[in-house]
């Protein structure tokens, strides 16, 4: 029985489009979004997936679909079957964090066996970042036939970024932004992770600092509206509109809805001018990994995260 590669996606409209085009292989769909939530550095234990099923329902009433988890794992049990491994992700944080643990899932497995990443990103003769899905067939068969073997280096750098996101101390990351790998995108995503905690000053991240600029600078009509310039105007961060709407629903309390348009409260630009620190109102509780946002704060001078007194052991 001759064997085929294995192709993990980051989601099942890639795993559809690369079926579509009959690229040959087996497809495993990973439909996580480890960027949010609370981590382990050990993926797919019980603990591990008890951890990500109550997030998942409490954050975005969202149930883990353990049939698919257990399959996907089942794919991963039969290697005799596969050539290489082929990871299909983008340039976005969402899709980086996801990567990482991929790669560390299959090290604590043990797979041994050539691995290659396809990753999109920048495109020749186009100004905005495209994903995966969004390639026509002739750039997408481009990528696939320029996919990247990923080194043990690489492999070594992905087990240790995984190792500092499940861990207390997210400033370990900063030194790998400036380092040279396989991962093309990587740097811009580390950067992008460190500003998605609260300003020093205003108590917001980036995001929530663009969604608010975006109210003021745009004419928008409704949340849809405003959901629509959020997904394409976010840099490397990837969110879907799950995510997205919850940041939205956030912010409700620094605008405006009348009917046919959205528009900034005096809180907003107080937020905007950095006149007040939100950080309270804006706490939701949210973990990444194996930090808690509520306490830390990202100093834009100092350029890294800075733990709050208040908050400190």
């Amino acid at each position: 029985m001759s064997k085929e590669p294995l192709h993990i996606t980051n989601g099942g409209i890639l795993t559809s489009y690369l079926n579509e085009l009959e690229i040959a292989g087996e497809k495993l769909t990973w439909q996580e979004i480890l960027c949010e939530g609370p981590t382990q550095h050990v993926i797919h234990t019980d603990e591990f997936i008890a951890l990500r099923s109550d997030f998942l329902s409490t954050c975005y009433n969202v149930e883990l679909d353990l049939n698919k988890v257990e399959f996907a794992l089942g794919q991963l049990s039969n290697l005799e079957r596969y050539s290489e491994i082929i990871l299909w992700f983008e340039y976005d944080l969402f899709c980086h964090i996801n990567l990482l643990a991929v790669i560390n899932l299959l090290q604590q497995k043990k797979i041994d066996l050539p691995l290659y990443l396809v990753c999109s990103g920048r495109i020749s003769g186009v100004s905005a970042l495209k994903g995966l899905s969004e390639l026509n067939a002739a750039q997408l068969f481009k990528h696939y036939k320029d996919k990247v073997r990923l080194n043990q280096d690489d492999i070594d750098l992905a087990s240790t970024l995984w190792g500092i996101y499940c861990g207390k101390d997210h400033n370990l990351l900063k030194p790998f932004i400036v380092q040279s790998s396989s991962f093309k995108y990587l740097s811009n995503c580390l950067k992008a992770h460190l500003e998605r905690f609260p300003d020093s000053k205003s108590g917001l991240n980036v995001l929530e600092t663009n969604i608010l600029s975006l109210i003021k600078e745009n004419n928008i009509k409704s949340r849809n509206h405003l959901l629509g310039y959020a997904l394409n105007y976010q840099g490397y961060y990837g969110f879907g509109d799950m995510q997205l709407n919850r940041i939205i629903d956030k912010l409700s309390y620094f605008f405006n809805e009348e009917e046919g348009k959205i528009s900034l409260n005096r809180k907003g630009f107080e937020a905007l001018l950095k006149q007040y620190n939100f950080s309270k109102e804006m706490n939701d509780g949210m973990t990444y990994g194996g930090v808690n946002v509520a306490d830390f704060h990202f100093d834009k001078k100092q350029n890294k995260l800075i733990k709050i007194v208040s908050h400190a052991n």
